[in-house]
C-alpha cells in the first residue's frame, strides 16, 4: 500500500446546488471553500465542516447518484446537546439527543433527504 490514504472529499447528491449550499453553510455552519462553474453542465461546490479534514462536494454533471440517497454521513462533535441546540437554533430539523454506549447522537437530513449524524464520543478511561 502506498503510504497514507485519507478520505478528504465525499460527493453528496443534491437536486438543487444553491439550496443545498445555503443549507450547509447558513444552517449547518460549513465553510464554503470553492464554487466553480467549470462548464455549462459541470459545477463544483466544496464545503467543509469547521475543524474537519474531510469536505463534501455538491456537483452537477459529475455523477449519476440520485439526490437524497446518502445515509450515514457522520461528524464527531464535542457535545451532542450543544450541537443539537446550535442546529435547531439555525432552523435545522434535528432529532433529540439519543444516547448509546458508543456515543451520544443527533440526526438530521438535508433538504434532499441525505442523512447525517453528529456523534459525541464518550470519555474513554485509560
Amino acid at each position: 500500500m502506498p503510504g497514507e490514504m485519507r478520505i478528504e472529499l465525499i460527493q453528496v447528491p443534491v437536486s438543487d446546488i444553491d439550496r443545498a449550499k445555503s443549507f450547509y453553510v447558513d444552517k449547518v455552519g460549513f465553510n464554503a471553500d470553492h464554487d466553480y462553474q467549470v462548464t455549462e453542465e459541470l459545477r463544483f461546490v466544496q464545503l467543509t465542516p469547521p475543524g474537519s479534514a474531510c469536505s463534501i462536494a455538491l456537483t452537477s454533471g459529475a455523477h449519476t447518484m440520485t439526490p437524497g440517497t446518502i445515509e450515514g454521513l457522520q461528524m464527531v462533535v464535542d457535545d451532542a446537546e450543544a450541537c443539537r441546540k446550535a442546529l435547531a437554533d439555525r432552523g435545522v430539523p434535528v432529532s433529540d439527543v439519543q444516547v448509546f454506549p458508543w456515543g451520544d447522537f443527533v440526526f438530521f437530513k438535508d433538504p434532499d433527504g441525505n442523512g447525517w449524524a453528529c456523534q459525541a464520543i464518550p470519555q474513554r478511561n485509560g
